[in-house]
């Protein structure tokens, strides 16, 4: 048998100018099958007096009255037995089909749509999704891995990840702390030097960003105990993705200043090289971003707290070890 949990999901409708309330209508049917209004309101959770009373709204609505009530029981009128029959079946249906979509909302399931940067999977393991998509198998997760911002309302995106300042229209759940360190190859180390101090850089190759402005990419480093430098470095190789810009450091073509998460098991394990280890790009703060904790899909926000967990349990952005001087404005 429904309990209240039916009430307030039925919204106004018209009838001849009147206004009927269906949650009133629902109310009418629970009255009738219970056979009293004491019984439909222990097993409605209301005082009998407001079941009674939003009946009479009903029928003042209807312009009829729907049942005589005695001290014993409820007696249906002629218009009382027509409109129950009508309505009943009507009823059970909203309520059926409103109890479907509370149980689809409650559940796990559905599509999440991700924007990541391109080197998304070069540190977070895909085995962490593939163990997500078997807890939850009626997800389907769809990644956009892209560098660049997308519109999350326009490209239909329920999450991204980001770093650097916020957005202040989006809502965010912060997954760690970054920062760039310059890397190199030991090969390329060996034939070209290894730069003592960051004005060094600038006769070096340099892995950058394809540069719109100008021949050369402004770096700005900073640390603990040193003064913040800005430098302009130039290199013969670039990329736009960080992903790329790694494979050319690993391929000796130059010094890159790339995500800590990004080198650290290249450095770990000897293909690449710190370079200037005190100096680092600055530390910048990575969230997932989304429009609203109203109503967010229980898929998206689960996927949110797993991957959250994930990245704090396996210390992918445990980089908060070094803190850091702030860094010099850009021009």
């Amino acid at each position: 048998m429904p309990s209240q949990e039916w009430a307030g999901q039925f919204h106004l409708c018209t009838n001849g100018g009147n206004h009927v309330d269906l949650n009133d209508v629902a109310l009418f049917v629970q009255v009738v099958r219970a056979g009293s209004f004491a019984e439909a309101g222990r097993r409605l959770g209301m005082p009998p007096s407001t079941a009674s009373r939003r009946v009479q709204l009903l029928e003042a609505a209807l312009g009829t009255r729907l049942m005589q009530r005695t001290t014993r029981r409820l007696v249906l009128t002629d218009a009382g037995n027509n409109f129950y029959a009508e309505s009943a079946d009507q009823i059970d249906a909203l309520l059926r089909v409103a109890g479907q979509v509370t149980n689809d909302s409650a559940q796990i399931a559905g599509r999440i749509r991700v924007a990541a940067p391109v080197d998304f999977f070069n540190w977070f393991p895909a085995q962490a999704v593939a163990q997500f998509i078997s807890e939850h198998p009626r997800v389907r997760l769809e990644f956009e891995l892209n560098d660049a911002r997308v519109d999350l309302l326009g490209e239909g995106i329920d999450i991204a990840m980001r770093g650097g300042d916020r957005d202040p229209s989006l809502l965010a759940r912060k997954l760690g702390t970054s920062y760039q360190t310059l890397v190199a190859s030991p090969g390329y180390l060996a034939a070209h030097g290894v730069p003592a101090q960051p004005a060094d850089l600038s006769a070096h190759h340099c892995i950058t960003s394809p540069s719109h402005g100008g021949p050369r990419t402004t770096w700005r480093l900073g640390g603990v105990g040193n003064q913040a430098a800005i430098i302009e470095v130039d290199g013969p190789f670039q990329a736009n993705t960080a992903s790329a810009q790694l494979e050319g450091a690993l391929a000796g073509l130059g010094i890159a200043l790339l995500p800590a998460a990004l080198s650290a098991a290249h450095v770990d394990a000897g293909r690449l090289k710190e370079v200037l280890p005190d100096y680092t790009s600055g530390a910048i703060g990575v969230h997932f971003v989304y429009h609203s904790r109203r109503q967010l899909p229980r898929a998206v926000s689960a996927f949110i707290e797993f991957a959250a967990n994930t990245i704090k349990e396996m210390g992918l952005m445990e980089i908060d070890k070094r803190p850091e001087k702030s860094l010099p404005k850009g021009k």
